[in-house]
């Protein structure tokens, strides 16, 4: 899938870098460096592909996806604001359902950086009566980072929901999550881990006293991605398993086998906006 992203036609050179594209009916951002590729639809500020230049794709991407305005993208990293999950509707928040503009870019032998902006209008205060700024601000270089920037009065929970690609759910491990975790599969239940967290059917776990760094521990692909999480309360990991893959319209029936998710959240610690400080929520990834 993610070598699709990168032979659609170029609409528009907004940089050496950065090139305007069109996938199905959303507008789409590739990113080609020295350092690596990218590519980010404007609807959601979803990052659809990172690879590091001599690396295997980094995110994973549904292959059954639809790319159409106001449908959730599943894959890449959707931006779960200003709630996560089911607590409120749409699930997981608007922020991945809107379109965003871009503010800001630039480059260097480094790599690119690049952010997007998306401010309340009169659709967004009929699902959440606030007044908002929030920035997505990516870095692609040597590393991909993410980092969320709202301004404004208000209390959220939010997450960088990452799908990783992998080369077996089977054989992965993740390291670092931490013991305490609440399992949604067994009915939210809070319980202890022992090790690093293997998978075995589905998996929706919220990893409440999460060390800094995250690792994804893939033998087939012979790499450890490495998650770096800044100013969250927790970390989120999910598979559907083979029988939720199956009966998802936008996943293919195997598609639970090559990804998995490490996520950056603030769920159960919500975060506060103030107009003197902005709330903050990031995660940097890299391959070792």
């Amino acid at each position: 899938m993610t070598e699709q992203l990168f032979t659609l036609p170029v609409l528009k050179q907004l940089s050496p870098a950065i090139s305007e594209c069109q996938i199905a009916d959303l507008p789409m951002l590739a990113i080609s460096h020295a350092k690596g590729r990218a590519a980010i639809t404007l609807q959601g500020a979803h990052l659809l592909a990172w690879q590091p230049t001599g690396e295997k794709p980094v995110i994973w991407l549904s292959s059954e996806t639809p790319f159409q305005p106001g449908v959730a993208i599943r894959g890449g990293v959707p931006v779960c604001w200003p709630w996560f999950g089911p607590a409120g509707q749409p699930p997981h928040g608007f922020a991945r359902l809107l379109p965003w503009q871009v503010t800001a870019h630039s480059e260097d032998d480094q790599g690119v950086n690049l952010t997007l902006t998306l401010k309340d209008s009169e659709e967004t205060r009929k699902l959440w009566p606030h007044a908002f700024t929030l920035h997505a601000h990516f870095t692609f270089g040597d590393q991909c980072s993410i980092e969320l920037e709202s301004h404004g009065d208000f209390e959220t929970t939010s997450a960088l929901h990452a799908y990783f690609e992998i080369g077996d759910i089977a054989k992965i491990k993740v390291e670092g999550l931490g013991q305490p975790h609440i399992d949604k599969v067994a009915g939210g239940i809070t319980a202890q881990q022992q090790g690093a967290l293997t998978f075995d059917g589905q998996t929706d776990r919220i990893y409440t006293a999460p060390e800094a760094e995250s690792r994804i521990v893939d033998p087939v692909f012979d790499r450890t991605i490495s998650v770096t999480h800044k100013h969250n309360s927790d970390v989120v990991s999910w598979n559907p398993g083979e029988k939720n893959s199956v009966s998802m319209k936008d996943m293919a029936d195997d598609g639970y086998k090559t990804m998995v998710c490490v996520e950056t959240a603030a769920v159960t610690a919500s975060q506060i906006s103030t107009s003197a400080e902005p709330a903050r929520l990031a995660m940097i990834i890299a391959v070792k």
